[in-house]
């Protein structure tokens, strides 16, 4: 799947990963491949991009993630 993930200042990662892994409001939450549309509003936490066998960690305070079509879609505070 395609992942974006923006602040309002930059853009932070762009490009492809097997699994996304975030903080949502009600408890952490997966994304694979497939995954059926969703509107979610994130938490602060940590947002996990594995892509190739290695793992990214990125730091939020909160935020918004679409998903649609293999595209996500975070725009993250």
């Amino acid at each position: 799947m395609y992942v974006e993930i923006m602040t309002p200042d930059v853009e932070i990662y762009k490009g492809d990963a097997e699994l996304v892994q975030l903080p949502g409001i009600d408890g952490s939450f997966e994304l694979l491949n497939n995954h059926a549309p969703l509107i979610s509003a994130l938490a602060k936490g940590k947002i996990k991009i594995r892509t190739g066998g290695k793992e990214r960690f990125f730091d939020i305070a909160g935020g918004v993630i679409e998903v649609h079509d293999n595209k996500v879609l975070i725009l993250a505070e």
